[in-house]
């Protein structure tokens, strides 16, 4: 009976043809060969996975190697002192859950390494040092380091900490919102004549907004006012003058600590101070949350 055309035919004489992503397998064949991995062999109670999860996860080596009662107070105890970390983010209690989080990683981790188990005392010195070396440089630096600089920022102002968001919009900011920005080098003045010379260090500034863009912002002897409604006058403030808030810009008056070097006047130091107060979008940083966890932040 005549085979239909259609239907598939399997031969051994004809090999499947290599799939695209075979040059990645062999790769990484090739890879463990030149690198003498293939002569590894661990132990029975170590696998590949075991070690990978285990390096990556707190507490997950206690689990796997047991006891389990072990191994889920490890992972409850890391989960714990990571959630008071990010509660207690800036705080020295939040640094000591950090550190003990990492503590129990590593002896965990080596723990769960029996590899170790019949060599000298010094040898596990060692290793439990090249362990804490390297999930300290590859794991939890990284880690603080994301959270830090793309999420949540600590900010210490006047004896407590402000956590500031840094993924919040330009386009959320209001008037009489606080923001964090970038601070860029300034310079303005002549140390060599009258009125001496301002320089302000790059940084970051901390301050409400008070007006945003396209409001008018006017200055009198004893007082400010915005779009008419007077406040009063801020330190080193101009006592004359106005102005109109650009598009996509702020104005935020800066606080600033003041080291005096010279006979710097008032004159120039306003002048400085008014070209840090109109801040553009592109300079915003984060603005903080009102209240974290049970805290009510304090923003002044």
């Amino acid at each position: 009976m005549a085979m239909s055309c259609n239907e598939k035919m399997s031969s051994p004489y004809y090999p499947r043809r290599a799939r695209w992503y075979s040059r990645i397998f062999y790769l990484g064949l090739a890879t463990r060969h030149r690198l003498a991995l293939d002569r590894i062999r661990l132990p029975k109670e170590i696998t590949l996975a075991g070690l990978i999860l285990g390096f990556l996860i707190p507490g997950l080596a206690v689990y796997i190697r047991g006891p389990r009662l072990l191994g889920g107070m490890a992972l409850s105890a890391c989960a714990l002192l990571f959630l008071s970390f990010i509660v207690w983010l800036g705080y020295p209690v939040g640094n000591y859950a950090f550190g003990l989080m990492l503590s129990i990683h590593v002896s965990g981790f080596v723990y769960y390494c029996t590899v170790m188990r019949n060599e000298d005392f010094w040898h596990r010195i060692l290793f439990t040092l090249a362990i804490l070396l390297g999930l300290g440089l590859f794991l939890y630096a990284p880690m603080r380091g994301v959270i830090q600089s793309r999420w949540l920022t600590p900010l210490r102002e006047n004896g407590h900490v402000i956590v500031v968001q840094k993924n919040a919009s330009p386009g959320s900011v209001r008037r009489g919102d606080w923001v964090m920005y970038s601070l860029p080098n300034l310079s303005t003045g002549n140390a060599h004549r009258e009125g001496g010379a301002v320089r302000v260090l790059s940084g970051f500034g901390w301050g409400s907004v008070l007006a945003v863009a396209g409001d008018r912002v006017a200055f009198s002897t004893n007082s400010f006012s915005v779009n008419g409604v007077e406040r009063p006058l801020l330190p080193h403030m101009p006592t004359s003058g106005n102005l109109l808030v650009q598009e996509k810009s702020w104005f935020v008056w800066p606080e600033l600590d003041i080291s005096g070097h010279g006979n710097a006047s008032e004159a120039n130091i306003s002048a400085a101070m008014m070209r840090l107060a109109t801040v553009p979008e592109d300079q915003f940083v984060g603005k903080p949350f009102k209240r974290w966890f049970w805290r009510k932040q304090i923003l002044q």
